[in-house]
């Protein structure tokens, strides 16, 4: 499993917007490489930003 899918499984694990701070405790993941991912993923449009800083995955 890529970083990527880690992130987005972390982040639909939560329920609730999270930060990149929230990904990095709880992954143990260097910050960097959950930014890339974090980028990734809003160009797919997987995710989006409810409230500042914080991210959570689309509802389809």
């Amino acid at each position: 499993m890529d970083v990527k899918d880690q992130v987005l499984k972390a982040m639909l694990e939560a329920g609730k917007p999270v930060s990149a701070g929230d990904i990095e405790k709880i992954l143990g993941i260097d910050r960097k490489e959950i930014d890339k991912a974090f980028n990734a993923l809003k160009k797919e449009e997987a995710i989006i930003s409810p409230v500042r800083c914080k991210w959570e995955p689309v509802r389809k």
